[in-house]
Formats: structure tokens, C-alpha cells, sequence
């Protein structure tokens, strides 16, 4: 949390889970500490691929605002899942003038005589598919929750799904039971 004089924001980092062709969605909160309206604006590097809503608005005294940051669907993954993209909060005194004018782009600027204070955001991309284990075999294997939530959508009656959980449960080695001895369980937890 960054604790301005004006403004406390949270969290100082936007973490997107990432997920090809799904909009992700990552919550932002403004805390007005002052006894005064605080009007603040967000700006982002890459404006395409972020919605920001509501980018601008007036934060009453001792509340907190809170906004929503739309990453927009991506076709590709970065590199690495490496992101550049920054985002920038300004937020600015309102004084009468200002309330009866509105918000404009001027009372964000210092050379007119406004306090304005800065903070500064990066987006991080979040993988979505972190799981790992060991199998019985000692390979390392990557296990997309995913993928299995994908899959668990199209599978059909409570057969295939003892079935499914019994594979899974058998691949990633937590067990010392047979098939046999798992499907009997699961008569007994699951039917």
C-alpha cells in the first residue's frame, strides 16, 4: 500500500492472472485520508489493452474508492509472461473552483498551483496454471487447473467423473492405494 498524503493506494502492483482469449479483471482501491474531496484520474501505458473504470472520479473525505482494471483478452502470451505496461494515479485537491468547473485535465497539473501527487503501478501477469508435482516416477509435470476445469466441464455422468478423479489422484502420486481401493472410496464419499 502506498501511504501518499492524499491517497493510500492498494495494491501497488496489478496482478492479472493470464489466460489466452479471457478478459482478466484486477481491483484497485483509493483511500482518501484528508478532511477534503480528492479527485483522481488513472492513466495507463497501453490504453488498447486496459479498461479502467471509472478512470476518473472525486473520492469523498475519509472513503475509499474503488476501481476496476479490465486487461483485455490477448491472443498471445509474452515472452515469460513478462509485462511492461504501467499505470499512473494522479490525485489532486479539490478546491470550490474546481467543484464548479469539474474535473479537468488542468487540475492535474502542478504549474497551475494544484497540489497533485503521483503514484506509480506495474502490471505483473500472473501465471494461471502454477501447479506442479511429482509423480510416482519422479518426473516433473505441469498440471493445469485449467485444462482440468475445461475438461470437467464436458465430462458426463458421476462414472466418468470417479473415474477422471481417480486418474488424477493416481498421476500426481499422493496415494499408496490401488485403483481398486481409490474407486472404493469414492463409492463411499462420492455416490
Amino acid at each position: 500500500m502506498n501511504t501518499g498524503t492524499l491517497v493510500s493506494v492498494d495494491p501497488l502492483e496489478l496482478k492479472f492472472p493470464f489466460e489466452l482469449y479471457k478478459q482478466m479483471q484486477c481491483l484497485l482501491q483509493l483511500t482518501n485520508k484528508i478532511d477534503k474531496h480528492v479527485a483522481f484520474k488513472v492513466k495507463t501505458t497501453d490504453p488498447k489493452n486496459y479498461c479502467v473504470r471509472p478512470n476518473v472520479g472525486v473520492i469523498l473525505p475519509q472513503s475509499t474508492s474503488e476501481i476496476t482494471v479490465t486487461m483485455q483478452a490477448q491472443k498471445k502470451a509474452p515472452v515469460g509472461l513478462q509485462c511492461k505496461d504501467k499505470f499512473l494515479i494522479q490525485n489532486a485537491i479539490l478546491n470550490q473552483e474546481a467543484i464548479k468547473k469539474g474535473i479537468t485535465g488542468e487540475l492535474f497539473t502542478k504549474e497551475s498551483g494544484n497540489v497533485v501527487e503521483e503514484c506509480k503501478l506495474k502490471a505483473v501477469y500472473v501465471s494461471s496454471t502454477p501447479l506442479t508435482s511429482t509423480t510416482a516416477q519422479g518426473v516433473q509435470e505441469a498440471l493445469s487447473f485449467n485444462a482440468l476445469e475445461k475438461y470437467m466441464r464436458n465430462l458426463s455422468g458421476i462414472e466418468a467423473l470417479r473415474q477422471h478423479f481417480m486418474h488424477f489422484w493416481v498421476k500426481i502420486g499422493q496415494n499408496n492405494q490401488s485403483e481398486e481401493e481409490i474407486l472404493n472410496l469414492l463409492d463411499k464419499k462420492v455416490v
